[in-house]
């Protein structure tokens, strides 16, 4: 089985590092210059609190700096920031073969339908990875939360299932991949909140006034969804629509309440963090922005979103990249 990773940064070298442990299974990491010149040099280390590292040495890696390198794939793992998805499916398009699979591994709604407009000749699959890995240094990459990946439920998808399962990962084909989606993106309006907060996340829950600012985000979500007739698939022990409510007990009474919520390395932050520390542009247009989006659609507003993406843009320009949970909460409401 041969597997490209496009984008083969913390999640594609998470998946991809993993599924080529296997030796019937080969893969092909393409990605910037300057992050495969590293991976080419020193290999690829993974790490979790989960299991043992994993160390693969720079002579067992097949690495690649264009889509050519998707060449021959039977499937495609698309790890892409979510506004680069229609340029790397354009890049992808003349090297795949008709039978090949592209499986959208990213934050954000739209990525699967985007690849299929531009790839009519491929079977484009929705994934999800509920998790958070972080690079800590060139070529080492920490997963800091845990969770199973989830994958459309498609006899495309049973080799990839089969695969990843085998090189030790958690993997649950579903066949609601899209309410599974509404889910993720209700999780994921944390990662600006942690991003602007300076401190990880486990530190960051573990604070009323932050986790208020998430509460008050996910609120405007849940209202535009039932406005959209939209009903979030529930991944956790407790429904969607009780999140907000769960999120505003004091501290004492939510440590005691979600302790799975907390069960987060010490040192994990979101990528958005992450994008900020590294001069990146961050993602917050198709999480923030999506809810603002999907509100106004239905006559409604959503001005914490809107109020957290235009502190993550300014902080993308040089603007404050540390708040307190008051000072942000404040900033929210105001």
């Amino acid at each position: 089985m041969r597997i490209a990773v496009m984008g083969a940064g913390s999640i594609g070298c998470h998946l991809g590092g993993h599924l080529a442990q296997q030796s019937d299974v080969e893969v092909t990491l393409i990605g910037r210059a300057a992050a495969m010149d590293v991976l080419a040099k020193d290999g690829l280390t993974l790490t979790s609190g989960r299991r043992e590292p994993l160390h693969l040495s720079p002579g067992t890696l097949t690495l690649a700096t264009d889509a050519s390198g998707a060449v021959g794939a039977d499937v495609v793992l698309v790890t892409v920031k979510s506004d680069a998805t229609r340029d790397a499916a354009r890049e992808l398009a003349p090297h795949l073969a008709p039978g090949a699979v592209v499986v959208s591994f990213q934050n954000g709604l739209h990525n699967a339908e985007a690849l299929r407009e531009e790839l009519p000749q491929q079977t484009v699959l929705t994934g999800m990875v509920p998790y958070n890995v972080l690079q800590t240094e060139p070529g080492r990459f920490h997963q800091g939360t845990g969770g199973a990946l989830m994958l459309d439920d498609a006899p495309a998808g049973t080799p990839l299932v089969a695969a990843l399962t085998a090189s030790g990962l958690r993997v649950q084909a579903r066949p609601d991949m899209r309410e599974v989606q509404y889910a993720k993106l209700l999780m994921n309006l944390n990662n600006a909140v942690n991003a602007l907060s300076g401190v990880p996340l486990r530190a960051e829950l573990g604070d009323r006034s932050y986790r208020t600012c998430l509460a008050l985000c996910q609120r405007e979500a849940l209202a535009a969804y039932r406005a959209a007739g939209i009903t979030p698939a529930q991944l956790g022990a407790v429904r969607p629509n009780l999140t907000p409510l769960l999120l505003r007990l004091p501290d004492a009474v939510f440590t005691r309440a979600a302790k799975a919520m907390l069960a987060i390395d010490a040192t994990a932050r979101s990528s958005m963090w992450e994008d900020l520390q590294r001069g990146r542009r961050t993602e917050v247009d198709s999480l923030q922005g999506e809810i603002v989006t999907l509100a106004t659609r239905h006559g409604l507003t959503a001005p914490a979103n809107a109020r957290l993406a235009e502190l993550v843009h300014a902080a993308e320009q040089g603007g404050r990249r540390s708040w307190s949970g008051p000072d942000l909460l404040a900033a929210l409401r105001g």
